[in-house]
């Protein structure tokens, strides 16, 4: 088993509003891919409950069967699309942990 823990600063010219707008699009894009993606058997996108100490807006936390899911689910088109069209535009920041379990 693989997690996959991604961790997000979203754009900082972005208005507040627009902020939770865009992490809500990011959320709903990514938590769409659990049944799309071979090996991906759990998707989760943190956007509520930040505490002030976070450096950080969003945090996806993902479960793959293996390392070559996590391979797969990389270049698989619909992770594509999503990665593409809603979290790079509006992200500056990356933050990357994957690990065995």
């Amino acid at each position: 088993m693989i997690k996959h823990i991604i961790l997000w600063r979203l754009r900082s010219e972005l208005s507040q509003e627009e902020k939770r707008e865009k992490a809500l699009a990011i959320k709903q894009g990514l938590e769409s891919l659990k049944g799309q993606i071979p090996g991906l058997l759990d998707i989760h996108v943190q956007i509520d409950g930040r505490l002030d100490s976070s450096n950080v807006d969003i945090m996806l936390d993902s479960t793959l069967d293996s390392e070559e899911s996590l391979k797969g689910y990389a270049v698989h088109p619909a992770h594509v699309a999503v990665a593409d069209g809603v979290v790079r535009p509006n992200t500056e920041l990356r933050s990357c942990l994957d690990y065995k379990f």
